[in-house]
């Protein structure tokens, strides 16, 4: 059985988002009109965005739509194309900036469009409006029933959580890892292991097992289970998915990125799996920062740190690459997903040292600078530094202000943070200017009031 989500779209234009590991996604959908699909960078309904509506105007024409803006990039008539009383078939593709869509059954596409500035998608929305609701049936492709080789099977995360049925005797197994691939760092967890008596939380398939709980007759081979798996501020935890009660529940005083699942069976068992990893735009993860999460503030005993560049206040600035977060980063916020941003900085334009923020999923940090958002895979994060954030505007930068860094003319840059869109995001104040600037979907954006962080 591949990977179908099952997803209903209700009649409110609110895209329901999943994150797609290739350049296209095959789809049925059963509705009468309005079937409207988003390629996107991010799990949100933000700008750079493709759309492609198709059935739209009482279900007689499709377009090809970019950042919501009109006029069209593409209007082709496509009468009845969509029915409410069956599902119809259509696969989406883009390559080298050739978007396109296309009936089941057939490779030559309804309708296409170049754009002669494309950029990433790691996301596709669904979504029906204009007095339509929808069924749809989304398939990306990925095989997730598992026969008895204890071989991992991976897919992409969307944001800090898993949930799925599995339909199997004993031995489910899920990882989390930086990689679609079986290589340390690693976590596991292992569901009814043992002859279905007991279940862990493995760390890089070490033992001692990190968490051990007696879960006898967890698992049945004729009755699916649910389960949510939620990671956050290095907190592992697993939870029953109808009563949300927590089974088993680790922190890890080093996380690492997670950007992929692996699932597996074995010992005699094979296993049927549906998984969901697709979230309605802006939607929060449930689990919260613990307390068992507050060390990873404090710079940690013999860390090898590296000098201050542009000085001021304790804390160290520590090189790293590729979403690699060392223990002790200051958390300065989190993304819409949840997803915790660090207060990081990187070199830009030769000379110039710009704040922002590393979001270690996307295995980069970002900056803003010159109007845009720019990925930096090699950066610098705060290590054992100050988390504390007054709240000021314009070019008031109160005494004590933490400087991080300079503007490709000299000029000393701060870090602050606004709320935006969901998210608390972290970038550099100009006190020249009077703003604090972020990266957010590809744009460097300017906010008067703002927090800055304090030595």
């Amino acid at each position: 059985m591949a990977n179908i989500l099952d997803v209903a779209t209700p009649n409110n234009l609110e895209y329901q988002f999943f994150p797609v590991s290739s350049g296209s996604v095959q789809f049925k959908v059963r509705a009468p009109h309005d079937a409207h699909i988003a390629l996107t960078m991010g799990p949100q309904e933000l700008d750079p965005m493709y759309e492609i509506f198709i059935g739209g105007w009482g279900n007689t024409k499709s377009v090809i739509r970019r950042n919501r803006t009109k006029p069209d990039k593409v209007e082709i008539n496509t009468p009845e194309i969509l029915n409410g009383g069956e599902f119809r078939g259509f696969w989406v593709r883009w390559d080298s900036g050739v978007v396109s869509a296309g009936r089941e059954g057939e490779s030559i596409p309804f309708i296409s469009w170049a754009d002669p500035d494309p950029f990433p998608i790691s996301f596709v929305g669904v979504c029906t409006g204009w007095g339509a609701s929808g069924t749809w049936k989304i398939e990306d492709g990925a095989e997730f029933d598992t026969v008895d080789k204890l071989e991992y099977k991976f897919g992409p995360v969307a944001a800090g959580s898993l949930e799925f049925d599995f339909l199997g005797p004993h031995n489910c197994h899920i990882c989390l890892a930086p990689a679609p691939a079986e290589v340390d760092p690693i976590y596991e967890i292992i569901l009814g292991g043992w002859e279905n008596s007991k279940s862990v939380i493995r760390h890089c398939r070490q033992k001692p097992d990190k968490v051990t709980v007696p879960t006898p007759g967890i698992m049945n081979a004729n009755e699916p289970r649910k389960f949510l798996i939620e990671w956050r501020c290095g907190t592992i935890a697993v939870r029953d998915g109808k009563t949300g009660q927590v089974l088993m529940e680790w922190t890890d005083p080093a996380p690492f990125p997670i950007t992929h699942f692996g699932i597996r069976t074995g010992w005699g068992a094979q296993g049927q799996w549906r998984i969901v990893h697709f979230y309605k735009a802006g939607e929060q993860q449930p689990l919260q920062p613990p307390p068992a999460a507050a060390p990873l503030y404090n710079n940690p005993p013999g860390y090898p740190s590296a000098p201050p560049m542009g000085g001021g206040g304790a804390g160290v600035w520590v090189t790293a690459s590729s979403g690699q977060v060392p223990p002790g980063a200051v958390v300065g916020g989190n993304d819409c997903s949840g997803e915790p941003l660090y207060v990081a900085r990187a070199q830009h334009e030769s000379n110039a040292i710009i704040p922002g923020k590393l979001v270690a999923s996307h295995g980069c940090a970002y900056i803003p600078w010159g109007g845009q958002e720019h990925g930096k895979a090699e950066y610098q994060v705060l290590v054992g530094g100050p988390n504390n954030w007054v709240p000021t505007n314009g070019s008031n930068i109160p005494p004590g202000a933490f400087p991080g860094g300079e503007s490709e003319d000299g000029e000393p840059l701060f870090i602050g943070r606004v709320r935006h869109e969901g998210s608390i995001t972290t970038g550099k104040v100009q006190q020249s200017h009077g703003v604090c600037y972020i990266s957010f979907a590809g744009q460097e954006l300017g906010f008067p009031d703002y927090e800055i962080l304090m030595s």
